[in-house]
């Protein structure tokens, strides 16, 4: 395959009571030879006017090649005509070289309102979504085969549970199914001998699909299966964040609290597990207007649910606490000292709060925040008893425990291998990134570590059961100098998670 393969456009004018205007829809394979690319059409409409329209990466292709899209409608107004019959050329640029797909110099031609033009395959999937749209319980597929290859039947492959169980569908050559789904009045009259078949995957609640394509055509079958890969939809992932917010010791305070909140939102943060919440002290009162972890929530476009609670006074002036923001309601709260220290003019006074939160196509997960003593001060009895209190809560519609925050033991440490050891749970970073090049990049500058090697700096971590129903998909290090910037004596994970196929 080349550096750059045109696979289809479509070309359809759709006319409304009001309003009529063109849509043209761009598809290609681009081989994965650089990070740092741009992918372009340069089309024309019956104005002569050249235009140039960036593609975006759509999905992997294969283990070498992405695929990427490009789109553009055009109301017509009295200002503006319509494109009409376009002309067009795909380009690819990669470091200094460009590569280009303009059908051996002559460009590829579309007449208005013709329909789907294929490229090189006699068989294309013209949707190929990669997420379910929200809240749906049916995928619509549509495939174009080559009139001239043709095809008898064509039939989709499917499953929700990674091929343990497998379905079919049988797509139909009526062009009134894809219709109605859409609610379309585009005449589609494919003018390029392009037959269209329609199939209605009834995914219902699935949290992923594979599919692949099978056409038949006499007595030979062909199959699509996006170069070995299946296509493949699925749900928005669990998105989970940890952070020592480093108790209003900061520079700046302000502008970084609200920093966290932006990522938090960009980042699109499901459930964000805090320590070191600071709120003045006020006599042991507290001051609910200062509190860190509230203050994040206000400064988040819509505010999440918020459970927190302190465990001592931290240095000399702060109720400090620990805190978990969820997106989603929570249906039970706890609170609790670990500790056997319950002075809260006790640094080794701590306490861990826990929600038992209700994630969409993920099921129910128990999530723990917790602050937790060095190993010399406590670390083993207080771990212990996390445990076990999470062990009393894990009941069987719990999908998955975590147990998030800083831990105060690096990853050599005994304390780290008395929760590993345990095989009750697993680090979960560590499981996404099998090399460990993490705890080059992941540290803490809390003085207490200063004399341990940037490799041994790791002391915050997201730990699963064993046994649990969800798999971490993605792991990686935010607020660093390299995205949104230092926010506190800690860097922060955010991981994703999603149900075990």
């Amino acid at each position: 395959m080349k550096p750059i393969t045109f696979l289809y456009m479509e070309n359809t004018i759709r006319r409304r009571r009001k309003s009529v205007q063109q849509q043209l829809t761009f598809f290609m394979s681009v081989e994965n030879v650089g990070y740092h690319k741009a992918v372009d059409v340069l089309w024309a409409g019956e104005d002569n006017q050249w235009r140039t329209l960036g593609a975006t990466h759509h999905s992997a292709h294969g283990q070498q090649h992405e695929y990427w899209s490009a789109g553009v409608s055009i109301k017509l107004s009295s200002k503006q005509a319509l494109p009409g019959n376009i002309r067009f050329s795909l380009r690819y640029r990669v470091g200094e070289h460009d590569h280009w797909d303009n059908n051996h110099g002559k460009d590829y031609h579309s007449d208005a309102d013709s329909g789907i033009l294929l490229g090189h395959s006699a068989v294309q999937n013209i949707l190929c979504d990669t997420h379910f749209a929200e809240g749906a319980k049916y995928v619509p597929v549509k495939v174009a085969v080559d009139s001239r290859q043709g095809a008898d039947r064509v039939v989709l492959h499917w499953t929700t549970d990674d091929w343990t169980t497998r379905r079919t569908t049988d797509c139909s050559a009526r062009l009134n199914l894809w219709d109605k789904l859409h609610a379309s009045n585009a005449r589609n009259p494919n003018q390029y001998g392009v037959q269209v078949w329609a199939g209605i995957i009834r995914c219902r609640d699935a949290f992923r699909l594979q599919y692949s394509i099978c056409y038949h055509r006499g007595e030979q079958t062909y199959w699509d299966n996006n170069a070995g890969q299946n296509y493949i939809l699925q749900r928005d992932p669990l998105r989970v964040m940890i952070l020592n917010l480093h108790c209003y010791q900061e520079k700046n305070q302000a502008a970084k609290l609200r920093q966290i909140a932006r990522a938090i939102a960009e980042l699109d943060v499901d459930i964000a597990c805090l320590q070191e919440v600071a709120e003045n002290w006020n006599d042991g009162h507290g001051d609910w207007q200062s509190n860190a972890a509230r203050i994040i929530n206000e400064h988040l476009p819509q505010p999440y649910y918020l459970h927190t609670d302190w465990s001592h006074l931290g240095f000399e002036r702060y109720r400090e606490g620990i805190a978990i923001l969820s997106r989603y309601p929570f249906l039970e709260q706890q609170s609790r000292y670990v500790s056997d220290d319950q002075d809260i003019y006790s640094i080794h006074a701590r306490k861990v709060v826990m929600g038992a939160i209700k994630a969409p196509y993920i099921g129910l997960v128990n999530v723990y925040s917790a602050h937790l003593s060095w190993l010399q001060d406590g670390f083993e009895e207080q771990f212990n008893r996390l445990h076990d209190w999470a062990a009393g809560n894990h009941g069987k519609d719990v999908q998955a425990t975590l147990l998030c925050g800083d831990f105060n033991v690096t990853v050599d440490s005994a304390g780290y291998q008395l929760v590993v050891n345990s095989k009750q749970y697993d680090d979960q970073f560590m499981d996404v990134n099998q090399h460990g090049l993490f705890e080059k990049i992941f540290r803490a500058e809390d003085p207490y570590w200063q004399d341990l090697s940037r490799e041994e700096y790791r002391i915050d971590y997201i730990f699963m059961n064993r046994g649990g129903k969800l798999r971490a998909t993605s792991a990686e290090v935010i607020f660093t100098e390299a995205d949104y910037g230092r926010v506190s004596d800690h860097c922060g994970y955010v991981m994703t998670f999603e149900p075990q196929p």
